[in-house]
Formats: structure tokens, C-alpha cells, sequence
């Protein structure tokens, strides 16, 4: 029996692919070959080989502990610990730019000025124009658009060359010195692949542990995959420079099958669906949903079309699906991470009683394994 397991991205949600692979782990006669990752499922798949045998579970779960907050902590400060902002590149970003004369161009028009003045004037002279719609229009456009000072600080913000709110990859950092790489080239490491986008050449590449037709995995490569544009900058890796795959392929299907056309089983731990996104209730819920939104539709679209051309092209291969849990949210909080691992456990906990019947969970089973609240149980490293 040779098996796959791919793990997606989904960021805070990653509670549910540790969960998953913790039980798991539990069956002696399921061990994986092929590990398929993208995003946050890269650094668990690669925090989980790394480890040594008999402490993926708890090595992984201390790890993305050190990545969210506790409560209180998170409460008042909504971000998670990983998401550091580069402030002295920042800093010589925007000194640079002041310094640069061509930053001054064209931050006086005269020709806008002069209609922006007209616009006020009939705008003032108009009572039937007086709506909250139009006012904030004409702040926008007759005002901030054509003032030489807002016109400035507006393009020091947006046109200096910080790239994102933050970056994750550097050279020494402690937090990326947790994972020991090499140990994933050792004999006996299953093969790993995890993706990220060259926006050089504007492609799709993998990296691969033991796939020589692939650049080696690193920790460059590791942050590569997961700098989603505008929240983390771009990851320059030679004279290429990446950014997150997971927009483009989950987790690597087609790739997967062409570099193992001999699997017999994928599994798969989808952490993303449409039904976790709540309404949002300020700019942080309104930042998650921009984020999960296209990411939960576009990883459920992948695994429903890989499903399609596998049973056309692989007949034989069998693709076990873990439900998405929809109770957990997008905070990089404690409480979230430890019910995510619970809930993940539990979606697997359902999924392999099906397996050893012979069978996979109906929909309906599916659909109340996603739904129910997890049974309280406590992870080893919280307890």
C-alpha cells in the first residue's frame, strides 16, 4: 500500500491538519510515503518530519504554539507572533523615497486643483446633492486626491518599496532555527513536496526533499510558500522571487500523481471551507474574509476536480477526504488552536471508523462530523 497525504493551506486553521495527523499517527498500518503540501500545511508537514519518531505530535504542536498567542495576550493585540514587520527596511524604504526627486513629481496639478475647487463650489451651492454618499466622494476626490501633502503620504505608503505588512524569511532567525532541514534528507524521510509561485518566470515550482528534479527544500522555500501577497512580502531565493502557491494549486494534484502514478491512496486534510467565514465585525474579520474567502473556495474546487479526473484517469486510486470542521475561527489564539486540534482529531477519529469498514462517510455523516462541537479533550502540550 502506498499512500499520499496532503495537507492545504488555511493559516490559524492548521489546529485541524495537526489534530488530523495526530490521529493518525495512532494507526501502526498508516504511514505515509508521498507528503503534498502547501502554506501552513508545508511547515507542518516539514515541523512533523523533522521531528524525531514517537514526537511528531507534540515537537508540532510546541512549535505553531510558539506561532499563536494566548488569549489575553491575543486579544488586544490580533496578530500572530510569526508576522514580524521588517522595520528598518521599512525605514530605509521610506527614506529613500523621500530622497528621491522623482517622488515630488506631479504632486501638484494644477488643472485638478482648479476643477476639484469648481466641483466644491457647485457641491456647496446644491443642497440636493448634501448625502453622506456624495460628501465622502467629494473628500476623496475634490480634496485628498488634489492636496499636495495627502497626495505625498498616500504614495509614501503605497509606492515606497516595502513590499507587504510583514516578512517572515530571515537568514538568523531563531524562529526558523527550530527546524532542523537536514534531518528531512535523512534515509528512511518519506517524500516531501510543498509549492510556491515564481513570480520571475510566472510559474508554479516545487521543492522536494528527495526529488532531484526539484530545487531542495530549505528555509527559504518553506517561507516562500507562504508569502500570500501584501500580508507577507515576496521571498527572493537567487534572483527569483516567490511568493504563496497555494492560490494557484492546494496542493499540488496534478503534480502529485505525474511524480507517483503508483499511489493507492491520498488522503486529504482540507482545513478551509466557505462555511467558516462569519460576518465580519471590523477591518481585522474584514482582513481574514478577503483571505479565506478565495482560499476556501479555490481548495474546495481542487479537491472536487482532482476527484473528477482521477476517477477517469486512476480508477483505482482511492482519495480519503477528513471533513472541514466550520466551529473554529481565523484567530491565531490559543483557545482556537487547541479546539482546531481537537476537531481535527475527531473528523479523522470518524473518517477511520468508516476506513475500516471498508467504506467512506456519507455526506451526512460528513456534514455532522463538521457541524457537531469536538468532544473536550486536551492536547498533550496545553495540558
Amino acid at each position: 500500500m502506498k499512500r499520499a497525504i496532503c495537507l492545504a493551506g488555511g493559516g490559524p486553521a492548521v489546529g485541524l491538519s495537526l489534530g488530523t495527523l495526530k490521529r493518525l499517527h495512532e494507526e501502526a498500518d498508516i504511514k505515509f510515503d508521498v507528503w503534498s503540501l502547501a502554506c501552513i500545511g508545508a511547515w507542518l508537514g516539514i515541523v512533523w518530519n523533522q521531528a524525531d519518531p514517537g514526537t511528531e505530535a507534540e515537537v508540532s504542536e510546541s512549535f505553531f504554539r510558539g506561532i499563536f498567542r494566548p488569549d489575553d495576550v491575543y486579544d488586544r493585540f490580533p496578530i500572530a507572533a510569526a508576522f514580524a514587520p521588517d522595520y528598518q527596511a521599512s525605514m530605509g524604504n521610506m527614506v529613500s523615497f523621500m530622497l528621491d526627486p522623482t517622488s515630488y513629481r506631479n504632486l501638484v496639478v494644477p488643472a485638478a486643483i482648479q476643477e476639484a475647487w469648481m466641483d466644491i463650489l457647485r457641491f456647496a451651492g446644491d443642497p440636493s446633492q448634501w448625502s453622506q454618499a456624495n460628501f465622502n466622494t467629494l473628500i476623496l476626490n475634490q480634496v485628498m486626491a488634489v492636496n499636495p501633502v495627502s497626495r505625498f503620504i498616500t504614495s509614501l505608503m503605497y509606492k515606497s518599496k516595502t513590499r507587504g505588512l510583514s516578512r517572515i524569511y530571515y537568514p538568523n532567525s531563531a524562529f526558523l532555527q527550530q527546524i532542523d532541514f537536514k534531518r528531512l534528507y535523512e534515509p528512511g524521510r518519506p517524500a516531501i513536496y510543498h509549492n510556491a509561485y515564481n513570480l520571475t518566470d510566472d510559474r508554479l515550482e516545487l521543492f522536494s526533499n528527495n526529488d532531484h528534479k526539484y530545487a531542495k527544500i530549505s528555509a527559504e522555500t518553506l517561507c516562500a510558500c507562504s508569502a500570500l501577497p501584501y500580508i507577507e512580502e515576496p521571498v527572493v531565493i537567487g534572483d527569483k522571487t516567490y511568493c504563496e502557491g497555494a492560490t494557484v494549486d492546494t496542493v499540488n494534484f496534478e503534480d502529485l500523481m505525474r511524480n507517483h502514478p503508483d499511489l493507492d491512496e491520498i488522503w486529504v486534510s482540507r482545513i478551509l471551507d466557505i462555511k467558516q467565514v462569519r460576518k465580519p465585525e471590523n477591518l481585522y474579520d474584514a482582513l481574514n474574509n478577503l483571505v479565506m474567502l478565495f482560499a476556501a473556495t479555490t481548495s474546495e474546487d481542487d479537491v472536487k476536480l482532482f476527484k473528477y479526473h482521477a476517477a477517469e484517469s486512476y480508477p483505482n486510486l482511492r482519495i480519503i477526504e477528513i471533513p472541514v470542521a466550520f466551529n473554529i475561527d481565523y484567530d491565531w489564539s490559543y483557545s482556537n488552536l487547541d479546539r482546531s486540534i481537537v476537531e481535527g482529531y475527531d473528523a479523522a477519529d470518524q473518517v477511520l471508523e468508516a476506513y475500516r469498514q471498508g467504506r467512506e462517510l456519507t455526506a451526512q455523516e460528513a456534514e455532522a462530523v463538521s457541524v457537531l462541537p469536538a468532544k473536550p479533550r486536551k492536547s498533550k502540550v496545553s495540558a
